[in-house]
């Protein structure tokens, strides 16, 4: 399994799971919860942050936020 930050641009994935952590209310409040499609749009030249489609609005999220989140492949 892996996590948000390691998905490449474009893709499409299901969150699976939210890591425990004092980030994961604010993850949860965002529309980042279990069985969510998500989508990559953007990566900055160092990678770090990247923006998320959830149901069309963008996410901007810190590699280390977008750790916790994790994903398996879109059905």
């Amino acid at each position: 399994m892996r996590n948000l930050a390691q998905v490449p641009l474009q893709s499409a994935v299901v969150v699976s799971e939210i890591r425990p952590s004092d980030l994961r209310p604010k993850l949860l409040e965002m529309g980042l919860y279990t069985g969510k499609t998500v989508k990559v749009l953007f990566k900055a030249p160092f990678g770090d942050p990247i923006a998320v489609d959830v149901d069309g609005y963008v996410l901007s999220m810190r590699l280390e936020e977008a750790a916790l989140v994790l994903v398996e492949e879109s059905r």
